[in-house]
C-alpha cells in the first residue's frame, strides 16, 4: 500500500502552482493526498525563500512538522521550492529531521524521489532549474471556481535586491497553446476566473515569439466560452504596451485590474535597484493606463528602506503614493538578501528606520483606501461568492477589484435562497467599515 502524502505550500501563487503539479503527478501515480498534512505519512514542504520573513516561516513549519514526526505521526519530511534551491546542503546540515531536499528542477521527478526517500534514506537532488515543468496535471489547492495559470518561469530583470533569478533561473515563457489548453480544462472543471501569473507577466512571449505577446494571449483566452473573468498579476511598467491596454479596455472578460510592482519612485533609488524607467516615465504611464482603461483598479508594491534611501527619497515616495492614490498597495521593509548585489551595499539602513518608513506608507494607504471605500456606497458589483461568515452571519466574495489572498472582500446579506459557492451575484453596497465593503444581494 502506498504512503499517504500531505502538502504544505508556502509563499506566492507561482509556488502554489508548483505544489499543485507535484500533487497532480503523485495522485496520478496512485498516492492518496491528505487535506491535513499532519495526518499524512509523508509531508512535502514547498518553501518560499524570497525574503527573510518567508525563510523564517518555512523553517518554523519544518520544525513544527519535525515535532509531529518525533511523535511517530509522520514518517518522512521532504523540502522543495525556493528555500531548498537556495540553501541545498545547509538544510540537510542544520535540519537533520528532513529526509529529502529537492531543487525546483527535481519537481518533474517527484514520484521517483518519493519512492527513493521511502527506500534509500536521505535524498538530495538539484538538477537544472530549466527542468522545472511549466505544465502538467494539477491538483488544485484552492476552490475550483478560480485557478492560477503560470505563463512563464524565472526572471531576467536582475533587480539588485532580488534573489529570484538565482533561485528560479532566467525568464522562459510557456507555449501559448499549452496555456490555452490548460485554461479550457480548468473551465471545464468549474473555473469562473483564471489568474495569470509569472515573475513578470508583461514580458510574456518575448523570448518565444520575438515580441511581447500578453495581449495576444488574453484575446485567445477571451474566446473560451464559459470563462467569465481573466485577471493579470505582476506586470512590470516598462513592458506594458498600448496593445495590452487596448485589449484590456475592449475585452469584457478581462477584469479591469492590474498589479504593477513599482518598488520605488525616486530616480536615485530606482537606479540603485537596477529598475528600468524613472518617475517621469512611470507617472505618464499610470496616467495613460487610467485614461485608456477607465475604472481600472491599480495595485502596486513598494520597498521602504532600500540601502542609501535618504529621507528625501522616502518623502518623494510617500508624496508620490499619495498623489497617485493607488487602489491597492503593499509596502515591505527592505530585506537584505545574501548573494544579491544590494546586500553588499555599504549604506544599509537601520531596521527600525526601515520598519517605520514601511508603517508610514502602509498607514497612508489605509487612509486612501478608506476614502475610496466610502465612494462605493450605492454602487453595484458582480461578486464571486466564496463563503459564509458565521461570525458576521453573512456571505462574502470578491469583485473585479480584488485578487484572492492579497485584497479584500465584499460581505453581503441574502435573505431567502442561499447563493452557491462559485456563483456570480449582484451586490449593492450599503455601507463600509474602514476598507471593508458591506451590501445586499440584489436580483
Amino acid at each position: 500500500m502506498k504512503a499517504t502524502i500531505g502538502m504544505v505550500s508556502l509563499g506566492c501563487s507561482k509556488n502554489q502552482i508548483d505544489a499543485e503539479m507535484m500533487l497532480g503527478n503523485l495522485q496520478k501515480a496512485g498516492y492518496v493526498i491528505k487535506d491535513d498534512a499532519a495526518l499524512a505519512d509523508i509531508v512535502i514542504v514547498n518553501t518560499c525563500g524570497f525574503i527573510e520573513s518567508a525563510k523564517r516561516e518555512a523553517i518554523e513549519e519544518i520544525l513544527e512538522l519535525a515535532k509531529i514526526k518525533k511523535e511517530g505521526k509522520i514518517q518522512k519530511i521532504m523540502v522543495t521550492g525556493c528555500l531548498a534551491e537556495r540553501y541545498q546542503q545547509k538544510i540537510h546540515d542544520e535540519l537533520p529531521e528532513v529526509d529529502a531536499v529537492l531543487g525546483i528542477g527535481a519537481n518533474a521527478d517527484i514520484v521517483r524521489h518519493i519512492e527513493a526517500m521511502e527506500t534509500d534514506g536521505f535524498v538530495g537532488c538539484f538538477p537544472s532549474k530549466d527542468a522545472l515543468p511549466l505544465n502538467g496535471p494539477r491538483m488544485l489547492l484552492n476552490p475550483s471556481y478560480f485557478a492560477y495559470i503560470k505563463i512563464a518561469e524565472g526572471c531576467s530583470n536582475c533587480c539588485t535586491y532580488c534573489a529570484i533569478p538565482s533561485m528560479r533561473g532566467s525568464y522562459r515563457s510557456r507555449e501559448m497553446e499549452s496555456i490555452i489548453e490548460e485554461a479550457e480544462l480548468l473551465v471545464e472543471n468549474g473555473a469562473k476566473e483564471v489568474i495569470l501569473v509569472a515573475q513578470d507577466t508583461s514580458r510574456y512571449g518575448q523570448d518565444l515569439y520575438g515580441e511581447y505577446s500578453l495581449s495576444t494571449l488574453l484575446k485567445r483566452l477571451c474566446e473560451i466560452e464559459k470563462l467569465q473573468w481573466i485577471r493579470v498579476l505582476y506586470c512590470y511598467p516598462e513592458a506594458i504596451t498600448d496593445s495590452l491596454l487596448e485589449t484590456m479596455a475592449n475585452e469584457e472578460k478581462i477584469v479591469k485590474y492590474l498589479d504593477i510592482p513599482l518598488q520605488h519612485i525616486s530616480d536615485n533609488v530606482l537606479k540603485r535597484m537596477n529598475r528600468r524607467g524613472n518617475r517621469e516615465y512611470i507617472t505618464a504611464l499610470f496616467e495613460k493606463i487610467r485614461e485608456t482603461v477607465p475604472g481600472i483598479i491599480l495595485r502596486t508594491t513598494f520597498i521602504a528602506g532600500f540601502p542609501g534611501e535618504t529621507e528625501e527619497d522616502f518623502t518623494e515616495l510617500a508624496e508620490f503614493a499619495k498623489e497617485m492614490c493607488f487602489d491597492r498597495m503593499g509596502c515591505f521593509a527592505y530585506s537584505q538578501e545574501e548573494g544579491t548585489p544590494a546586500a553588499a551595499f555599504s549604506d544599509q539602513i537601520d531596521e527600525d528606520v526601515k520598519n517605520r518608513r514601511a508603517e508610514i506608507l502602509t498607514g497612508q494607504q489605509m487612509n486612501i483606501m478608506t476614502e475610496k471605500a466610502e465612494q462605493y456606497i450605492g454602487s453595484k458589483f458582480t461578486v464571486l461568492v466564496e463563503g459564509f461568515d458565521r461570525y458576521a452571519e453573512c456571505y462574502f466574495g470578491r469583485s473585479y477589484m480584488d485578487a484572492p489572498e492579497i485584497d479584500g472582500k465584499i460581505f453581503f446579506a441574502r435573505p431567502g435562497k442561499r447563493p452557491a459557492l462559485g456563483s456570480m451575484v449582484q451586490v449593492k453596497i450599503t455601507e463600509c467599515y474602514e476598507t471593508d465593503l458591506f451590501g445586499e444581494m440584489v436580483e
